[in-house]
């Protein structure tokens, strides 16, 4: 009996070493990332322009680092709030979403963001939490990140200290092994028209809320077919609509006018002050920001979604809060 308990007793002490020496590994080793590149970009008023279009209408960095209104549907951006960040992701431990303004990247070289834009990685090393939406923005053509980087140097300074991140394990761990390298795509020429929609449908998020997930991996062969999960304790839970070309689930039934115009309600002031009604249905949808996004962009993209397989996949768009229906 003490030769099993000697056995048991080293077999567990092995593992324990196992796993320590594992999670000293996964912290000394990840994320496997190039160094920031040594660049200064120059604001050339080209540039500034494209950075402007990209972060306020296309990848939108506004609708994630700043303050919201819930009061409106589609919880336009309060004003005088852009990139100060602070808003907490429940679910995952302690997790804030950062400052991008000048207060708090202004000890950053151009290259440490880029890096973080484009890898997901912090200028500490730090893994950053993968609701950054790197793992589609590793895609966006040199020059665009350059004119991201340029126009976030141009956003009114707001300081706001953000708490340091706190994951709950494992996920810490999980965290560390997401970010790699960019792979820069090429910006299509403006005639290409699929070509523009592939590209902008990746870099704008399309992707990446409108497929879904299990546990934070795309499901495959259900490429923007949606379901992707939104919760909230407050607002309840919302899922991303299937935007293949299917006639009876997705939009195989909206030509280009329709898709362009769903967007373009939500331009002008009446459109982005929709009041919100407690316990109905909310959205996650950046409507009031993909609203000041070209035309001729919105119909590039839905020519390309309207190449993608057509997958049948009902969604039940809302649930609404427990608080709700009790």
């Amino acid at each position: 009996m003490k030769k099993v308990l000697y056995i048991l007793g080293g077999l567990l002490l092995l593992l324990i070493v196992v796993a320590v020496a594992g999670i000293i590994y996964l912290n000394v080793a990840y994320p496997k990332v190039s160094p920031a590149e040594d660049i200064t970009i120059e604001a050339t008023p080209e540039r500034l322009a494209r950075g402007e279009y990209l972060v306020r209408h296309v990848t939108p960095c506004l609708d994630c680092h700043s303050k919201k209104d819930n009061n409106y549907y589609a919880t336009p951006i309060i004003p005088g709030t852009e990139g100060m960040g602070g808003q907490p992701f429940p679910g995952v431990g302690s997790l804030y979403v950062s400052n991008i303004t000048p207060a708090a990247l202004k000890d950053w070289s151009d290259g440490e963001i880029a890096r973080a834009i484009t890898c997901g990685v912090a200028k500490d090393g730090r893994p950053l939490a993968p609701m950054m939406p790197y793992s589609e923005f590793r895609y966006l053509a040199k020059e665009d990140v350059y004119a991201i980087v340029a126009y976030l140097r141009t956003l009114w300074p707001i300081e706001n200290e953000v708490p340091k991140p706190s994951i709950d394990f494992p996920l810490n761990l999980i965290f560390r092994t997401i970010p790699s390298d960019a792979d820069p795509q090429p910006l299509p020429d403006p005639s290409d028209t699929l070509g523009t929609g592939k590209y902008l449908a990746r870099v704008a998020g399309c992707y990446f809320c409108h497929t879904p997930n299990d546990q934070g991996t795309p499901v495959p062969g259900k490429d923007f077919s949606g379901g992707h999960e939104f919760s909230d304790p407050e607002l309840g839970t919302v899922r991303s609509a299937n935007i293949t070309p299917d006639m009876e689930t997705g939009i195989g039934g909206w030509n280009k006018e329709t898709f362009i115009t769903k967007f373009k309600a939500y331009a002008d002031s009446a459109g982005s002050h929709i009041p919100y009604v407690k316990g109905g249905p909310q959205t996650v949808m950046p409507w009031t920001i993909f609203a000041g996004m070209t035309e001729h962009d919105l119909a590039a993209i839905y020519s390309y979604l309207q190449t993608v397989p057509a997958i049948k996949n009902p969604v039940q768009k809302f649930t609404p809060p427990a608080a709700a229906t009790q």
